[in-house]
């Protein structure tokens, strides 16, 4: 730890609009939903202490922060919301507006569950039902990884010009207090830099238009484009990540794999590899930790960075395990779960056999779990990788 950085114990919400602060954003259109509130309460408080100079902006709904977003970020600020569950569903109309103008708009997200019946507590309902919007998508683990992520984020939506969203569980990391390890501000503006508007509304100097009319000539054109820029924006991360371990000791791939061999061919013995995201992998590798001491080679692939999916190094990472367990704390009502459903296309797909995965006799099982905010234990997890639960629901 550098001698200049320091110690906070923060929840998730708090790490967030502490990263905000320290990269100084311009505007914030807000509206309170649990359990994302814990980032507006945090960041409002420094507005009013005069510890940021943004302008807050409270409206009537999340429909309308999001509205209030685009159209601060296309007149040439730096700009960021939050939102959680209906309030991000609510949104969705015009999430596609903001990506469509390659605006490098944050959203930071408590995932919670969809009504109904309502619900307040985690999952990934919300955030996977916007996963195909054009939304650079990165999920987090625990509060450092938000404090981190938003600031790795900031940087990569501002340089591929596209939409973000940071993914942290509601209740489960949005609330829960955790010793962080908080950058020099200083630092971390050096890192992210000055925000540089491209084709700002208000530069009438150089006059645009933005929302014109895009008919049968022109916008499959404009789809092609978004596409290669979220395409792009796997590559940027990876650099971006790269610089951020360099000033914080920490390493974001866009995914991690547990254990990680001293000679880096991190998961090289694992036989039963399990693939998920956010707060349960922390339980999962205390698991995997437990299980690997009693001679099992078993291992976990937490995903990282969700939207662009990157299938083909997934495929590689995965291609020595004889069983591939995946876990989706949501469900696509009438077809297979969101990661189960990007592992298949990452196995089958990238010019492989389509057989790929029945000729090599590997088996890859699906379980949905946590809905609702439901709690996934230790017992569970074991359970799973020793193929105890028959039933695809973890209840």
């Amino acid at each position: 730890m550098n001698k200049k950085n320091k110690k906070l114990a923060l929840t998730g919400g708090a790490a967030a609009a502490e990263a905000l602060k320290q990269i100084e954003i311009d505007v914030m259109p807000i509206y309170p939903i649990t359990p994302q509130t814990t980032i507006i309460e945090t960041y409002a408080g420094f507005e009013a202490n005069g510890e940021v100079d943004t302008e807050i902006i409270k409206v009537e709904s999340e429909h309308s922060a999001m509205s209030a977003a685009i159209g601060a970020s296309a007149a040439g600020v730096r700009t960021a919301t939050a939102t959680s569950s209906q309030g991000l569903a609510l949104m969705h109309e015009v999430l596609y507006i903001a990506s469509g103008f390659r605006l490098p708009i944050m959203i930071l997200v408590s995932a919670r569950a969809l009504a109904s019946p309502i619900n307040i507590h985690g999952d990934h309902s919300d955030v996977m039902g916007c996963r195909d919007s054009g939304w650079i998508q990165l999920f987090c683990e625990n509060g450092q990884e938000v404090y981190d992520k938003t600031i790795i984020g900031m940087k990569l939506a501002e340089k591929v010009k596209l939409p973000i969203m940071v993914i942290m569980d509601g209740f489960n990391t949005s609330h829960s207090v955790e010793n962080l390890e908080i950058l020099e501000t200083k630092v971390v503006q050096e890192f992210v830099g000055e925000f540089e508007a491209v084709s700002p509304l208000l530069d009438t100097e150089n006059p645009v238009t933005y929302g014109a009319v895009a008919l049968q000539n022109s916008y499959f054109e404009f789809r092609i484009d978004q596409e290669e820029a979220m395409k792009n924006a796997e590559e940027e991360y990876e650099k971006i990540a790269k610089d951020f371990e360099k000033i914080s000791g920490r390493k974001y791939d866009i995914f991690e794999e547990y254990p990680a061999s001293s000679a880096g061919k991190k998961t090289e013995d694992v036989e039963k590899i399990m693939v998920l995201t956010g707060s349960a992998a922390g339980t999962a590798k205390v698991v995997v930790d437990k299980l690997r001491e009693a001679g099992e080679k078993v291992g976990i692939l937490k995903i990282n960075l969700f939207r662009p999916f990157p299938h083909q190094e997934i495929a590689e990472s995965l291609k020595n395990a004889k069983e591939i367990i995946v876990l989706d704390r949501a469900q696509s009502i009438g077809t297979y779960p969101p990661f189960y459903s990007e592992i298949i296309n990452s196995l089958y797909g990238n010019g492989r056999d389509a057989k790929f995965c029945v000729s090599t006799g590997r088996e890859i099982k699906s379980y949905i779990y946590g809905l609702g905010g439901r709690d996934i234990f230790q017992k569970q997890i074991e359970d799973v990788f020793m193929g105890k639960i028959k039933s695809k629901y973890i209840q």
